[in-house]
């Protein structure tokens, strides 16, 4: 057992590097930066390709290791300095189901649901056994040729609906175009009305959205229930002739109503959600670089030049005013691939995997966006710096090769925030420290001093003093043994 001790918290203090004995250094040759008022410690490396986390009713936990296709599940200590180990540490699901993304558990712990590119399942979860049996398939024909995560998230506001995102088939999908094709969507599905044959996804359930390119990341507001999704958006774009994929489109932060209004005890009658936009609208981030940008603002919808893979067609600016717009948006190619709400649901962090396709590598951190107590953005749309940056790497130059890559995360009892890096192996750890209210944001420092001033996201970080970061648990030497 890795035996770690957490680092001691100064005040608008930024590590760059672990700076105590406490766990190993961070993977390879990445160059962590951390925000003020937050330090963070390597607990974990060792895993393969982590992606969803989820803890159960003991504490465990539960990592989809996407390379191996399987579910591990982690027994956490923590000693009287605040510091978190690995106690041990098992398999939980069978090989051969080639699980990649994404995972939940049921409130009363006694159920475990995960995903692969096809389908979603359920098993019988025994928590102190950390052990699994009588699986069963709940939707199926979720095939796709290009997005293969099928994000779950399990509705506590509307007991027993189990809320799915499928991705688009491409960069560019025709399907997207078809409301019954269900590329490009996100559907919810009652499994407590499930009888002996699984839902397929185009068919059954409550379409709660479509036009959604990629929606990797989805959360229910905890208060109101309000379900919010981040959406990765298109690359390679041409806009009258222009390439102007640098800046543009911007990824999304997307409202999709109300899931008790949503969804009728009748999951395959009523509602139908709106339209988004994809493939034929996107949001605007720079649109100084847009051609004909007149009347175009941040956060507004536009079209892009006819594309082979759409029949060499498109749609008008005045039609995209007409699909459903993102309520905020973020910098282009940052790849958000989660979302989940802090236990007081005033901030939903995401994860931003970071870019492929961008001139400088951009994303590659975790940030915040602040929420108000009606459960909205406290930031307008047109807002360029509604995202507070809290964790990141030194320099995105040497990314993605040299740096960590958030993939997910996990909120536990104490309001810890576990998050993995899929890229390195490796989960992080970030708890608010003793009497910080955390409302004042500073900005992080790359060379392992202090922060300073806020500055807007898309660039600099800005982040809130009073927290602790920790990098969570090397589970090489654990595994090992098993």
């Amino acid at each position: 057992m890795l035996n770690l001790l957490l680092l001691t918290v100064l005040p608008y203090l930024v590590a760059a590097q672990s700076s105590s004995s406490c766990g190993p250094a961070p993977s390879g040759s990445i160059r962590p930066s951390i925000a003020s008022g937050y330090t963070y410690q390597v607990v974990a490396t060792g895993l393969s390709d982590p992606r969803g986390l989820a803890f159960d009713r003991h504490g465990n936990l539960l990592v989809v290791e996407s390379e191996r296709g399987r579910i591990s599940a982690h027994r956490l200590e923590t000693d009287n300095n605040g510091c978190v180990s690995v106690a041990d540490s098992r398999d939980v699901t069978p090989d051969g189901l080639d699980l990649n993304h994404g995972i939940a558990v049921s409130e009363d712990g006694n159920t475990l649901y995960a995903s692969n590119a096809d389908e979603a399942y359920s098993w019988e979860y025994n928590t102190d056994g950390r052990t699994v049996n009588n699986r069963r398939t709940l939707v199926q024909n979720m095939t796709g040729s290009d997005h293969s995560t099928r994000t779950l998230e399990l509705s506590r506001a509307a007991p027993g609906i189990l809320i799915i995102s499928f991705g688009s088939q491409s960069n560019y999908d025709a399907l997207a175009t078809d409301v019954t094709s269900g590329s490009a969507s996100v559907s919810a599905f009652n499994i407590t009305a499930l009888g002996s044959e699984p839902y397929t996804y185009q068919t059954d359930g409550t379409l709660l959205g479509w036009g959604l390119r990629n929606e990797v990341g989805i959360a229910e507001h905890p208060v109101t229930g309000g379900i919010w999704g981040v959406e990765n958006s298109a690359d390679q774009m041409i806009r009258y002739g222009v390439d102007i994929h640098a800046n543009n489109p911007a990824e999304e932060l997307n409202f999709l109503g109300n899931i008790s209004e949503m969804v009728s005890s009748d999951p395959n009658v009523g509602y139908q959600g709106p339209n988004y936009g994809y493939p034929w609208c996107f949001s605007a981030w720079d649109t100084a670089d847009l051609p004909q940008n007149s009347g175009i603002e941040v956060g507004n919808q536009f079209a892009i030049s006819p594309v082979d893979a759409l029949g060499n067609r498109n749609q008008t600016d005045e039609f995209c005013a007409n699909r459903t717009a993102a309520r905020l948006v973020f910098q282009s190619h940052m790849a958000p691939l989660d979302i989940k709400f802090n236990n007081s649901a005033t901030e939903a962090w995401i994860a931003f995997h970071g870019s492929w396709n961008s001139p400088d590598p951009v994303g590659y951190k975790m940030s915040y966006v602040r929420f108000n107590e009606q459960g909205e953005p406290v930031e307008p749309s047109t807002s360029t710096t509604a995202a507070i940056d809290i964790f990141a790497n030194q320099d995105n130059s040497r990314c993605p090769r040299d740096c960590f890559r958030p993939a997910t995360m996990a909120i536990d009892g104490q309001g810890r925030i576990f998050m993995s890096s899929d890229s390195s192996g490796e989960i992080y750890m970030v708890r608010r420290a003793e009497g910080s209210s955390g409302t004042t944001p500073s900005t992080p420092s790359t060379t392992g001093g202090s922060g300073s001033t806020p500055s807007p996201t898309g660039g600099v970080a800005r982040v809130v003093p009073g927290w602790c970061l920790v990098a969570a648990l090397s589970l090489a030497a654990v595994m090992a043994g098993m």
